[in-house]
């Protein structure tokens, strides 16, 4: 349970996943609405497990005791923080050792009840993750550990033949060291021992600490303006010419990037020598990396059918906008008031977008002013949204921005979109502004007035006992929106 304290997620909705991997045991509480869960506590410790799986075949000693050491932290953390919905998770270093059976003993007497996952049910529980992440998405998850990668074909809302094999990153290094021929050989024939083929041209999700880190190295060198990893989507050829250059390079040429952790850094060389080959073999149209996988699969698996269809994105923005102070009701009014300020082709395609953007607007106008500038980055672009992707996080920073009457947008987030969808998210913006200002988006301001298009007009018809509100501001307002759609402003 969340503490009294934390006003964001009341108590009895928090739930702890520790998952004991080959390179680290991590523990995550997860707060917030069930279909959008938010992170309200995240550590790990690199213990390495699958290391001594790789070279003896069973978990070294100081491994397991830095194991037990951190779980026996997050016993009492959890403790302490009152959560005691906990799962506890093994995955390929447990499962693959000898002595994997005697560690799980020592973890059940620390309180725990831990669950070892067999390969294929790791495979399965990552790609629901993806599937939360990314509803509807088809294609394959890959999904990069210490000990194992585990592949596995999804089709909208189901997964098969979910397939895990010995090429963690905690191999990769000895493999590598054969040469590159060998290597991709090797690789290979564990394809072709677990009988797994790829429909070209499909759409590869990529899953796991390693794979976002050089989702992060592709970023820098893009000079992507976006930095979360979550979403970022390369085309097939580009990423293998990245991977190909990446996996040339000593680790020590490497400069330090932020959000990549030292031990990341030294394993990025191996990790892109890998994924060049499963690009070549698979022949993926495209690559997406995923924030979301195991953990939050297991989060996935457990949600009622009448969440798990709910919309991510809107799950999480009302939320969020919530803790801002802006109630979601108000945001659907809003959204509904301004809808004429949409060009009709875009009503039904974006429409979930719009509410979003209408709800983040909102809420940014309850923040300093003198802050409002720096957030539109910092919300749109930098906070997870869970179920937008690249193109939809630049519209809701470009709504933002247009909310606060500036249509000048930075030419690298520009580049991202479309000039019909950069148009059309300002559109939104300035009738967020609009409503705001002639409204303050009270029940009463918004029942009692409509805005219209007319033969060529933007029309704000308000009732008689409402015409004091309309003032300089709101005509200015007004007719900003108007020029921008092309129209005539008018007030009735």
């Amino acid at each position: 349970m969340a503490s009294s304290s934390d006003r964001r997620q009341p108590r009895g909705h928090s739930r702890a996943i520790i998952d004991i991997g080959s390179n680290t045991v991590r523990l995550v509480i997860y707060g917030g609405p069930a279909r959008a869960p938010t992170v309200l506590h995240n550590e790990k410790v690199t213990a390495r497990l699958g290391k001594g799986v790789a070279e003896t075949g069973r978990l070294g000693e100081r491994a397991s005791t830095a194991v037990l050491a951190a779980l026996a932290r997050y016993r009492l953390l959890l403790q302490l923080k009152g959560v005691d919905r906990v799962d506890v998770v093994a995955t390929a270093a447990v499962r693959d050792a000898a002595n994997g059976a005697a560690f799980l003993e020592k973890v059940t007497k620390l309180g725990f009840s831990p669950r070892l996952l067999s390969g294929e049910a790791e495979a399965v529980t990552s790609a629901h993750g993806v599937l939360g992440a990314f509803p509807g998405a088809t294609g394959v998850v890959a999904d990069l550990g210490g000990g194992s990668l585990e592949l596995v074909d999804i089709d909208g809302d189901s997964c098969r033949h979910g397939v895990s094999m010995p090429l963690g990153t905690l191999r990769l290094a000895q493999m590598r060291a054969t040469g590159d021929r060998l290597f991709a050989q090797s690789v290979a024939k564990a394809l072709k021992r677990a009988d797994w083929a790829a429909e070209p041209g499909s759409t590869l999700y990529l899953v796991g600490g390693s794979l976002r880190a050089f989702a992060r190295f592709a970023m820098a060198q893009l000079e992507w303006p976006i930095d979360d990893p979550h979403g970022f989507v390369l085309d097939a050829a580009n990423g293998l010419r990245l991977a190909r250059n990446l996996a040339r390079r000593k680790p020590e040429s490497l400069r330090p990037l932020a959000g990549i952790s030292t031990s990341r850094m030294n394993s990025l060389p191996d990790t892109a020598a890998l994924l060049a080959v499963l690009i070549r073999r698979l022949q993926p149209g495209k690559l997406v990396f995923s924030a979301w996988g195991l953990r939050e699969g297991l989060l996935y698996e457990d949600m009622p059918a009448g969440t798990r269809g709910q919309d991510p994105l809107v799950a999480g923005m009302s939320a969020f906008v919530q803790e801002q102070g802006i109630s979601a009701q108000i945001g659907a009014m809003v959204a509904g008031w301004t809808v004429a300020a949409v060009p009709p082709s875009g009503v039904e395609r974006r429409e979930r977008l719009r509410l979003a953007a209408t709800m983040l607007c909102l809420a940014s106008a309850n923040v300093e002013p003198n802050l409002r500038g720096d957030i539109a980055r910092e919300w749109a672009l930098r906070k997870r949204w869970i179920g937008a992707a690249t193109t939809e996080r630049v519209m809701l920073a470009v709504a933002m921005l247009g909310h606060t009457g500036q249509l000048g947008v930075p030419d690298a987030l520009a580049a991202l979109i479309p000039a019909s969808a950069l148009r059309e998210a300002q559109a939104w913006g300035l009738a967020t502004r609009l409503c705001r200002r002639f409204s303050t988006c009270a029940p009463q301001g918004l029942s009692g007035s409509q805005l219209l298009v007319e033969t060529g007009r933007l029309v704000l018809s308000v009732q008689p006992a409402l015409a004091a509100l309309v003032n300089d501001g709101v005509e200015r307002d007004l007719r900003a929106l108007a020029t921008h759609l092309g129209l005539k402003a008018e007030v009735r």
